[in-house]
């Protein structure tokens, strides 16, 4: 008796369909609101030091609020979605947990000497899950201290626990500084592993 085989199954996804339309909002959010907030530092620099006017946005200090306004926004509802998606899916805990001193040691070491394994990009190393972590909880503050420096007054509670609004500007100027780096050895990582960028935009 003849039988039809049975059809082959494709593989499931590296990265599903929700996680790459958020991943490339968050991406599209950070440039937005690194390029304006460094024109809107510009109009009152921290340090001796301003950011060329190239690489900023806005044109001038009332355009570049409101770009940077439009990138808070995208921001904080795009992550809002971006972390309701992974811990309903449990995507949350499968990919950055668990997460131990003894493996962050050993990947950071086998990093160091370029021996970190990058076979199967369904799996994140213990340097990736920590990096993830932090850039999560970094754009976090990044929000909270945008807040206060946008609406000091209606969040004095936030406002104090930053350490007041010049605090708070520091603290902002920081965590947008490590939100660059972050980014900065992201891009590195995909130039060095090309594959990692196909996966996030085809999905495999």
């Amino acid at each position: 008796m003849l039988t039809c085989p049975a059809p082959i199954q494709s593989a499931a996804p590296v990265h599903p369909g929700w996680l790459r339309v958020t991943h490339w909002l968050n991406a599209l959010a950070v440039v937005i609101m690194v390029t304006s907030g460094w024109r809107v530092y510009n109009a009152s620099p921290l340090f001796g030091f301003s950011f060329p006017d190239t690489i900023t946005l806005g044109g001038w200090l009332g355009g570049a609020l409101q770009w940077h306004f439009a990138g808070m926004w995208l921001l904080a509802i795009n992550g809002c979605i971006y972390l309701a998606c992974n811990l309903a899916s449990r995507r949350f805990q499968r990919k950055f947990f668990p997460l131990s001193m003894k493996s962050l040691v050993a990947d950071m070491w086998a990093a160091l000497h370029g021996r970190l394994a990058h076979a199967d990009p369904r799996h994140y190393n213990s340097v990736q899950r920590l990096a993830y972590l932090v850039i999560m909880v970094d754009l976090i503050v990044l929000v909270m201290s945008g807040l206060v420096l946008w609406k000091s007054v209606q969040f004095p509670m936030l406002r104090e626990l930053l350490g007041g609004y010049e605090t708070a500007r520091r603290v902002h100027f920081f965590a947008m500084s490590l939100a660059v780096g972050f980014v900065a050895v992201h891009v590195l990582m995909v130039a060095l592993v090309p594959r990692t960028l196909l996966t996030m935009i085809r999905g495999r």
